[in-house]
């Protein structure tokens, strides 16, 4: 029972960790090239797009990072409580 508990909370924290690292990457792809480099004078309709794509970006890369630290951060905690304090 105990072995299948600790199997199960460890790869639910690593599924989060893939996710996080998944929503990062993502989110830096819409940053770095979906929405790019500004125009130097673009018309009303590229700041549009270009506002879209970087809050777009911005929002997954801030929500991946923080996904990603807090599954990093309960598998860390998990592998200290198993590893230290639950002896078999």
């Amino acid at each position: 029972m105990r072995d299948t508990c600790k199997n199960i909370l460890c790869k639910l924290c690593s599924s989060a960790i893939l996710a996080g690292l998944i929503l990062f990457l993502i989110g830096m792809y819409y940053t770095v090239v979906k929405a790019g480099i500004p125009y130097q004078d673009p018309p009303l309709e590229l700041q549009i797009q270009y506002a879209i794509h970087m809050g777009i970006g911005d929002i997954l890369v801030r929500d991946g990072f923080l996904l990603l630290l807090a599954a990093g951060t309960a598998r860390l905690v998990l592998w200290v409580i198993f590893r230290y304090i639950v002896k078999r």
